[in-house]
């Protein structure tokens, strides 16, 4: 199989696809690999580096977006959309519940898009969405103590506190593995540290670790009790392939002491907040509401080669699986490969996504037939 990997476009976005590792286990298994120009520089691997791995280098994305096969990380961005080619298969994170205009491009261009968000495995967990939650969930504290800085208009709060000066309170909404990952670095930086969740079996989990910590059921009464009072909010809740839900409303916010942080993980689907909405690396805090918003969506970016690694070493046994069989034999054999296709020959496949967009639903099985 012919498969290509782009250089990413989103805003400092320098993960890359694969690595030269993986590319030479493709290339020694007869599978033609083309990466684009500088795809991998970011991260310490260079076009030596892949040829030397047995990749072709491409000079444009045009070239590579006519492959088979297309692995990368991050979602489309609206200049990489005409590249679409009507039978071809695109492997990353697809995040298409609040993005209609992508989805829509990848409906009319009939392409089979599977989302690493949603790939399961026999346990029922997300390996390839698992180590960037891990990533990103251990990044939101730190992001979080930045934001309550004043040189980016937060209230002068430092996270630990001192001696005779009370820490910061860091309520955490979701207890999955942003959550979890999130409240382990906000207890090892000095926070009082509360976590919501619906989960009772993932709470005591956290009680059971952390000694010190606060956790809640998350009805609407504690859960805005616990906004209010807090320096620093995150949202770490995940609704697979779907919107994420609006916990927190305007009004909520504004009940939020002045200057007070909030970091959405969840923004690259939609957002736990009204006044939520994606920032970037380069611009990743804006105000409103008297409150310091840190909404990037593409967190694990900030630390690239790690982040790289840790993705590619859990989605090469996928790669190598769709270029063995094929795409569309790999994921009639496959129910936990199959949890990730969302759209394929102009329609939707993933039940959370066609809800949330209003759109017709078709199961996979049915189109793949």
């Amino acid at each position: 199989m012919l498969i290509g990997v782009p250089k990413e476009t989103k805003d400092h976005e320098y993960r890359v696809g694969l690595t030269p590792g993986g590319v030479r286990a493709l290339a020694s298994a007869g599978h033609r690999v083309s990466i684009e120009r500088d795809a991998g520089s970011k991260v310490g691997f260079s076009d030596a580096d892949y040829r030397a791995a047995g990749a072709a280098i491409a000079d444009t994305a045009r070239e590579i977006y006519a492959c088979d096969l297309v692995v990368k990380v991050k979602e489309l961005q609206q200049a990489e959309w005409p590249l679409l080619r009507t039978g071809q298969t695109l492997f990353c994170y697809l995040h298409l519940a609040p993005d209609p205009g992508l989805l829509q491009a990848m409906l009319a261009a009939r392409v089979t898009g599977i989302a690493y968000e949603t790939i399961t495995d026999r346990s029922g967990r997300m390996p390839l969405l698992i180590p960037m939650s891990e990533i990103a969930g251990r990044l939101a504290p730190q992001m979080g103590a930045a934001a309550l800085t004043m040189a980016n208009g937060g209230s002068g709060v430092l996270l630990a506190g001192v001696p005779g000066v009370a820490p910061a309170r860091v309520t955490i909404i979701g207890a999955g593995t942003v959550g979890a990952n999130a409240a382990r670095i906000a207890i090892g930086m000095g926070a009082q540290v509360t976590v919501l969740d619906r989960n009772i079996a993932r709470l005591a989990e956290l009680e059971q670790r952390h000694a010190g910590i606060r956790t809640s059921h998350a009805e609407p009464d504690a859960l805005e009790a616990a906004v209010i009072e807090a320096d620093l909010v995150i949202g770490a809740l995940l609704l697979p392939g779907g919107l994420t839900p609006k916990l927190i409303s305007r009004n909520l916010l504004k009940r939020m002491r002045a200057g007070s942080a909030l970091v959405d993980v969840g923004i690259d689907q939609g957002g736990i907040a009204e006044t939520s909405r994606p920032s970037t690396h380069t611009e990743p805090f804006y105000v409103e509401e008297n409150i310091v918003h840190y909404c990037v969506g593409n967190m694990p970016a900030a630390c690239a080669r790690t982040a790289t690694l840790a993705l590619t070493q859990a989605t090469l046994p996928y790669v190598q699986t769709l270029a063995g069989k094929g795409a569309l034999a790999a994921l009639r054999d496959d129910a936990d490969l199959r949890a990730g296709l969302h759209v394929h020959d102009g329609h939707i496949t993933y039940r959370n996504l066609a809800e949330d967009v209003g759109r017709a639903y078709i199961p996979a099985e049915n189109v793949l037939r």
